[in-house]
């Protein structure tokens, strides 16, 4: 049976593209390819060559350790010393010579906690011009336990996003504590202790059941008419109850 042209011409191709690869392989692939793993192995010596600028926390400890001890008790237990200080192997080799800096400026600490809506709730995030402007940070924290010098009585000082969606809704008026039990300690251990959240449409009913004694311009529902299968924020978010 004859081969059709057209399949010896694509034959050919493929013979030509193979070897092509077999000979452009055997010139740029490095030689230690695939000794220790798919990469070069070679690339370990060349990257333990490169000059050390990073100490790591654990030599920070060893001159530093009370220092240490109060940061893995506080809220920075998670940040490593460098990423205030920067790479620090200089001072390690040479602690008399070299010394670290210390941020002391208003604008470093705003870098983690300016208010940003992408950060998880909870987090503490502040409104740089409004909270204690033009002082620096350590004025009032320390940064090695960063606890707040007073407990922050408003919900926004940590539930910032919230707060803004919350000013433009219906609720703006409404203490978050209208809806949320708040332990005082929440305050303290945020993560630790929660505050309650509503449970059932009875709840909403207090304000929004037809002959509730709410505020007069809330909106009235027949409790028992309305989508009585749904909790009431299946529908309708707290904090932003526009009607959907």
């Amino acid at each position: 049976m004859k081969v059709p042209q057209q399949v010896a011409r694509l034959g050919v191709v493929f013979a030509a593209a193979i070897a092509a690869l077999l000979v452009a392989r055997s010139f740029l692939v490095p030689e230690t390819f695939g000794e220790l793993g798919h990469y070069r192995a070679a690339a370990i010596d060349s990257i333990a060559a490169h000059p050390k600028k990073y100490a790591g926390h654990q030599e920070c400890a060893a001159c530093h350790d009370d220092l240490a001890a109060k940061r893995a008790a506080g809220n920075h237990r998670g940040v490593a010393c460098e990423v205030c200080h920067g790479p620090q192997q200089a001072h390690v080799d040479a602690p008399l010579d070299v010394k670290p800096p210390a941020p002391r400026d208003r604008g470093f600490c705003p870098l983690c906690h300016a208010y940003n809506p992408s950060r998880p709730t909870g987090f503490p995030q502040i409104d740089p011009v409004a909270h204690n402007p033009l002082r620096p940070c350590i004025t009032c924290h320390d940064p090695h336990a960063p606890v707040p010098p007073a407990v922050p009585e408003e919900c926004s000082a940590c539930h910032g996003q919230i707060a803004r969606q919350k000013a433009l809704s219906h609720h703006a008026n409404l203490p978050c504590v209208t809806c949320h039990q708040v332990p005082q300690q929440h305050k303290v251990t945020p993560r630790v202790i929660r505050p309650t959240k509503p449970a059932e449409r009875a709840f909403c009913g207090r304000c929004h059941a037809e002959g509730a004694s709410g505020p007069a311009e809330a909106p009235r529902i027949d409790l028992a008419a309305h989508h009585p299968r749904y909790l009431c924020w299946q529908c309708h978010y707290p904090h932003y109850p526009e009607t959907q």
